[in-house]
């Protein structure tokens, strides 16, 4: 068993908790600013994944897309998200999977709740992420967001899961 030191682990929720009140709190331009320049975000669907080249998903942006989402956002157009949905993040079981050079890949467990005039959802999910040091911060180069009911229909994830 791999252990990590008590300072890695502390930054690394420390930094999971910030990203998620950054999306619960709909401070988008904060969350974009998160990610480094090649970031990679990926949503299987039906399963646990594989290849996103290959399989389907409900979303495989790299980081322009993950740009044009965030403008979109915040156009107020996004007729889905007129009210914006109410979010609340519950992140668990956060732990270092693997670390090397300037790398940490990391994994948790999550729950969104949306609160929305069409009514209440909640999301599950198993996130990974990897996170890596840029000019000495972390920053996020993949995240990979694992929804426990990704093969049934679903109806709507406007707001950034």
């Amino acid at each position: 068993m791999t252990t990590y030191d008590r300072s890695a682990m502390e930054e690394v929720t420390q930094w999971i908790y910030r990203e998620a009140r950054f999306q619960d709190e709909h401070r988008y331009d904060d969350w974009e600013a998160l990610w480094t320049d090649d970031g990679l975000y990926w949503i299987p669907a039906n399963g646990d994944g594989g290849d996103p080249e290959r399989q389907m998903s409900i979303v495989y942006d790299n980081r322009s897309r993950i740009a044009l989402r965030v403008r979109q956002l915040k156009t107020g157009k996004r007729h889905s998200q007129t009210p914006r949905s109410r979010l609340r993040r519950l992140i668990s079981n956060v732990e270092i999977l693997a670390q090397s050079e300037g790398e940490i890949r990391v994994g948790a467990n999550a729950l969104v709740f949306e609160s929305h005039i069409r009514g209440d959802t909640v999301w599950a999910a198993r996130n990974e992420y990897v996170l890596r040091r840029v000019e000495g911060d972390l920053k996020l180069a993949r995240k990979t967001v694992v929804l426990v009911n990704n093969e049934t229909a679903m109806w709507s994830m406007a707001f950034l899961i």
